[in-house]
């Protein structure tokens, strides 16, 4: 497992803030670091993938107001042939499989209800292998993927595991 520590986390943060903060800003607020070590360490963790840095698309700016999750159900042989065509569609803003009552979770983005409703029902729904769908349209995301932070108590301090 790849070691972190507070300094990492910390870069991650200014990161997360603004993804296109200059390493010598980094440095001035952290102190006590380098521009030259803050590049380094943004270096490793790309690498060793801990981090990607990449824009993150608004997709209000696009009039995609709405958000749903759809819970497919879908013949156990098509699993891979429904998840492969659910990722094709520029609406379809995250697909994964699933374990327990349905088989594959996507989430669509819609300029309403309407459009929802309808990608739903004459397109995902009329896939090969989807028996059923479940709809939940999302009124307001709290926190989202891209919030997500590395965990206090997966930094490495002393080479032993540390709650932070």
């Amino acid at each position: 497992m790849r070691e972190i520590d507070k300094v990492d986390r910390r870069i991650v943060e200014l990161l997360m803030e603004d993804g296109r903060i200059p390493a010598a800003e980094i440095a001035r607020r952290i102190g006590d670091i380098t521009e030259r070590v803050v590049r380094y360490r943004i270096d490793r963790m790309v690498t060793d993938k801990v981090i990607q840095i990449r824009p993150i698309v608004n997709p209000q700016a696009f009039d995609l107001t709405t958000r749903a999750d759809v819970l497919l159900e879908v013949e156990p042989n098509a699993i891979e042939e429904v998840t492969s065509k659910a990722m094709e569609y520029d609406c379809v803003s995250y697909v994964a499989c699933s374990i327990g009552a349905t088989d594959v979770s996507i989430q669509v983005m819609g300029k309403d209800t309407a459009d929802i409703y309808r990608f739903v029902t004459e397109v995902i729904g009329k896939v090969p292998g989807v028996r059923k769908t479940t709809t939940s349209i999302v009124p307001l995301v709290m926190k989202d993927v891209y919030q997500w932070n590395i965990p206090r108590n997966a930094l490495m301090v002393n080479d032993e595991r540390q709650p932070k």
